[in-house]
């Protein structure tokens, strides 16, 4: 059965796309395709698998896990080797989250450079 709308694209506000968008493009490998002043997308060929990244000057990440500014959604990556993928999403410009709700170490919560949460999860 199909829907309304086909999904197109998730977009992240932030006060540094071309920034936030060679974080992305690192972290899943795919490249950068489209760059303008205040819109930057990385794909790996088109729908779905498409990350845009919107200017917002104001932006303030949110706050996790309280709910003052709540996190809205974060995005999950699937890892093989969560402590080698830990160590290059530090690299690249993660921030570890002091929060980690994971007690059998299947996902590791962590920060994009514009304070976006997002998850390592383990390839079962």
């Amino acid at each position: 059965m199909g829907g309304i709308a086909e999904f197109r694209t998730v977009v992240l506000d932030c006060p540094d796309p071309r920034g936030l968008a060679e974080f992305y493009s690192q972290l899943l490998g795919w490249p950068v395709v489209s760059v303008e002043e205040d819109w930057v997308v990385v794909s790996d060929g088109g729908s779905p698998k498409r990350l845009a990244f919107q200017l917002a000057p104001d932006h303030q990440p949110p706050v996790w896990p309280s709910t003052d500014r709540p996190q809205q959604f974060h995005l999950d990556v699937t890892v093989t080797n969560m402590d080698e993928a830990e160590r290059q999403v530090l690299k690249i410009g993660a921030t570890k989250h002091e929060h980690q709700p994971s007690e059998d170490d299947s996902f590791r919560v962590f920060l994009d450079p514009a304070g976006h949460p997002f998850c390592l999860c383990q390839d079962l």
